[in-house]
């Protein structure tokens, strides 16, 4: 037996082979340490997304190294880079996420324990659906880690699903690359029917939240998904449309497999769908090709489709990459660009928030807040702060109805009725 400490950096589908890992050291007999210092191993999932995290995971990777006996690196940029932390001198066994626990045992097989129950966070459990993406994109990394996807059956997700719904998951988080792609590699796009069998054949009382979905993969599947949505109030209304650009000319030059008006039926289809729901979606802001008038595209686009949830990112050359060898617009350019765009962000999300004071919403509570205060999920996955939780006996798992009084911007404030 041994124990471990393990750390899990970047997204969502990075968190839930995170607990992937964790699950399998369980099943082992290892358990968790009380501190880094404690661990026979230290586990450090990575993420590599933009230079920073590169930066990040290289400082911490050698921060763990002086604090425990053995080190294992894994995770994205593991896979992607792996090469830069033995040139850092990061002295660790860098290694694919399910050689992980083979490696802590030394190479022997493990003696499973078949009552550990899915790891969960709090009552948020993880679903990685599928690894990989059917996508070229020019800019990006993290292609090199996960590969092509690879989906498995939908029964063996359904089944992964109604697991963590017996451990006691109220929210269950659908997660990968590319969600919309899930089927794909086996000649099927099974998003639907996957999410479709979660909420008819799973008893209980929980919700579903849908993660990324590139639109090249969801356009041709938009009006079955929406349905899908409408019909199931399992799900949230809520998906993430990662757009990148206003420009179809900067979407050809990173090679995204949609074009602007595909994004916007997907919108148009969902808007006709649901009554209310959150659109979620993603710019990157001062890709090399991009002129002022793209830019202006996609400001302009912000501002028609007008987002709930917004992630602006400055473009990062990343190593190994086609936009990496493509001359760059110079920090100064991409500083005004991303400053500008965060500003209109922050107007149309404020809107968004502004314009639910007074309603009254059924609410999930999923987390515990800062002091006394939990956050909660609406319907719409919009989240929604209640404070002096203890007064009203709630805690997480709890589902309770609102009115909200006030928001913050990027969230609301509420009262339990």
């Amino acid at each position: 037996m041994a124990t471990y400490h393990i750390e899990t950096y970047g997204c969502t589908s990075n968190q839930g082979e995170g607990q992937q890992i964790e699950q399998a050291l369980r099943e082992g007999g290892h358990y968790p340490a009380p501190s880094v210092e404690a661990a026979d191993v230290a586990i450090l999932n990575t993420c590599t997304v933009v230079e920073k995290t590169e930066r990040n995971m290289l400082s911490r990777a050698k921060e763990l190294e002086s604090e425990t006996a053995d080190l294992i690196v894994t995770g994205c940029m593991a896979l992607a880079q792996g090469e830069e932390f033995k040139d850092a001198g990061v002295d660790a066994q860098v290694l694919h996420w399910d050689e992980v626990p083979t490696a802590v045992l030394n190479g022997e097989c493990p003696t499973v324990t078949p009552d550990t129950e899915p790891i969960l966070d709090g009552t948020i459990g993880i679903l990685p659906i599928a690894r990989g993406c059917m996508s070229n994109c020019s800019y990006c990394i993290t292609k090199f880690a996960t590969g092509r996807v690879d989906s498995p059956p939908v029964e063996e997700n359904v089944q992964k699903a109604r697991a963590l719904v017996h451990a006691g998951a109220k929210e269950i988080r659908i997660t990968g690359q590319d969600t919309g792609v899930y089927g794909w590699d086996t000649g099927d796009r099974t998003l639907p029917e996957l999410l479709d069998r979660i909420c008819t054949e799973i008893d209980g009382d929980f919700r579903v939240r849908v993660g990324m979905a590139n639109p090249g993969g969801i356009h041709g599947i938009r009006e079955e998904l929406a349905d899908v949505f409408a019909r199931h109030e399992k799900l949230y209304n809520f998906i993430h449309l990662p757009v990148q650009s206003g420009s179809d000319a900067v979407l050809e030059d990173m090679r995204r497999q949609h074009r602007v008006e595909q994004f916007v039926e997907i919108v148009e289809t969902f808007e006709a769908a649901l009554d209310h729901w959150t659109l979620s979606t993603d710019f990157i802001v001062g890709f090399p090709t991009e002129t002022d008038a793209d830019h202006e595209q996609s400001m302009q686009l912000l501002e028609s489709v007008r987002p709930e949830k917004i992630n602006v990112t400055r473009f990062s050359k990343r190593p190994g990459t086609d936009a990496a060898d493509m001359k760059g617009l110079g920090g100064t350019k991409k500083k005004e660009r991303s400053k500008a765009m965060s500003e209109l962000k922050m107007d149309v999300v404020g809107a968004a928030y502004e314009s639910m004071i007074g309603t009254t919403r059924e609410v999930l509570v999923v987390q515990e807040g800062v002091g006394d205060s939990v956050k909660c999920r609406d319907g719409a996955y919009r989240q929604i702060i209640v404070q002096n939780a203890s007064e009203h006996g709630l805690e997480p798992g709890d589902f309770t109805t609102v009115e909200v009084t006030g928001h913050q911007t990027v969230y609301a404030f509420a009262t339990p009725l």
